[in-house]
């Protein structure tokens, strides 16, 4: 349809030049791009918002063409193969009949050892082109887990069955667990264990042979080596080891004696009374009876060890809403929302701002008399959640004042929010701030008066913002002295239902294709 078309009086929009705030509906093409330790895919959608007052509010998503599930392609060297993961996606966008140029937003997330290859850079700007449309996520264990457990249904299903769920994420390098309570992710935990720690050839040689893998045989007493068959039932003990090891995981159970630590994250709090348990990431096809296939890997015989031992525990895991695919499929949503006009920016260099990541901690701000450091400790265990810690770029951190705005109390909330963005901003990153009361001047001012902060400063309110949001934050409106906010979200496939059912057309469009 020509961006200029109308119907019975209302404009539509299908180009990301036009101006979003001076149109009635939104129709967006979105992409979302996983690529992951074990596997990758994208995914095409096309999404419609219309306009709700000031707001844009999603009334229908599309899935257009889902991809072939691609083993992740190493080279010999042991780092991601960017040319035939090129190729991959160019043929995908092919078959879809697209281009990039149709693209208007979306996500392109990286997870599992992907993250942490080398090249993972590289990796990433295989889209650098887009880079204006997509939100780039690096998704660390933290964030991996969290998201895994959003994306499958389990945090849908706490709310909607009242009950603790489990979901457990098993992927190729890691396995990501986590305890979804009223729609929260309460506690999490992430574990060396995967399907693709060893990868085998046709002729049964081991041809990969990630340091994890390495470890657990060592545990069993057995050697594994590259260019050599493991012996008979090896794999067999490897893999009942490692849903012994993940099953103690699962249940907060210390092993005393253990030869190896295999927790990424610190374990779970401690044992959880749970009643619903979701198994998501590629191994669940195989733990589900989904996928028979023999992929050169422990994905078979992991998957049928868990399953052993999750029925001694009386239960019949629960299908999720999405199994490999759960991380993310969908991109990101648009709202647009104006900021209040009570806000400061040290100078006009400081925007446009593009693609920040959203921190909304829990602020400890109840009290009459805050702390500081409760303030800062608040904020790094958001950054690390959401695996920020180390970001190079800015950030928006998200502010839900609660009670008076006194001087001595606006004096601590930025004293605390200076020491737990110290890290970010020694970098010389500008200061950002959103909040949801007319507090943004009096905020941006006391950085730059009181504290003497060289770093730019936009300090914006009047808005509403949540975790897994984006901002882009445009110029200062003329004659109003507010800024327009475009807020993007990702959207998990389960936030439309839950425990989609499994059908054989759906196992097909599933199938996994190897590269290597």
């Amino acid at each position: 349809m020509s961006t200029d078309e109308a119907d019975n009086g209302r404009v539509f929009f299908s180009a990301t030049k036009r101006v979003m705030t001076e149109e009635d509906e939104l129709r967006l093409l979105s992409i979302g791009v996983d690529i992951g330790s074990a596997t990758s895919h994208l995914v095409f959608s096309r999404i419609v918002l219309e306009r709700f007052d000031s707001r844009y509010v999603v009334v229908s998503r599309e899935i257009v063409h889902q991809s072939r599930i691609l083993l992740t392609p190493y080279t010999a060297e042991g780092l991601i193969d960017a040319d035939a993961l090129r190729e991959f996606f160019a043929d995908e966008f092919a078959w879809a009949g697209l281009t990039p140029n149709d693209v208007d937003t979306g996500a392109l997330v990286l997870t599992g050892v992907a993250v942490r290859r080398r090249n993972a850079r590289n990796i990433g700007e295989l889209f650098a082109g887009q880079a204006g449309k997509l939100v780039a996520v690096s998704a660390g264990d933290n964030l991996e887990t969290i998201m895994a457990a959003h994306g499958s249904g389990a945090v849908s299903r706490s709310i909607r069955d009242a009950t603790t769920v489990i979901n457990v994420d098993i992927g190729g390098g890691t396995s990501k667990i986590a305890v979804c309570v009223k729609g929260e992710v309460i506690d999490l935990t992430a574990v060396d264990i995967g399907a693709r720690l060893v990868c085998l050839d046709g002729e049964g040689r081991v041809v990969r042979l990630e340091e994890a893998g390495r470890k657990l045989a060592v545990d069993l007493g057995v050697e594994l080596a590259i260019g050599q068959a493991p012996g008979p039932g090896v794999l067999d003990r490897l893999a009942d080891h490692m849903a012994d090891r993940l099953m103690d995981a699962i249940q907060g159970t210390h092993v005393e004696g253990a030869a190896t630590d295999l927790h990424r994250l610190a374990p779970l709090s401690g044992p959880h009374s749970f009643s619903v348990i979701s198994f998501s990431g590629g191994v669940s096809e195989y733990l589900y009876g989904r996928q028979q296939g023999q992929f050169g890997d422990l994905g078979p015989r992991l998957g049928a060890a868990i399953r052993k031992r999750v029925d001694t525990l009386g239960l019949e895991p629960q299908v999720p809403a999405e199994t490999i695919r759960a991380t993310v499929i969908g991109a990101s949503q648009y709202t647009v929302q104006v900021s209040g006009s009570t806000i400061y920016v040290s100078s006009d260099d400081a925007l446009p701002q593009r693609n920040l990541p959203v921190v909304a901690a829990n602020l400890p701000l109840a009290e009459e008399v805050l702390s500081p450091r409760a303030i800062a400790t608040a904020l790094k265990t958001e950054f690390d959640r959401l695996d920020l810690s180390t970001v190079d770029g800015p950030v928006a951190v998200f502010i839900r004042w609660q009670g008076s705005a006194t001087f001595h109390r606006l004096d601590a909330l930025c004293r605390g929010l200076l020491e737990g963005l110290q890290a970010n901003l020694s970098q010389g990153h500008p200061l950002v701030l959103v909040g949801d009361q007319d507090l943004g001047g009096l905020i941006g001012m006391h950085f730059r008066e009181e504290l003497k902060l060289s770093n730019a400063i936009l300090s914006i309110d009047g808005l509403d913002l949540k975790a897994f949001d984006y901002v882009d934050i445009g110029s200062i409106l003329a004659g109003s002295g507010a800024v327009p906010v475009v807020i993007k979200s990702l959207i998990f496939p389960a936030s439309e239902g839950v425990g989609r059912t499994w059908t054989p057309q759906r196992a097909d469009a599933e199938a996994l294709v190897s590269s290597e």
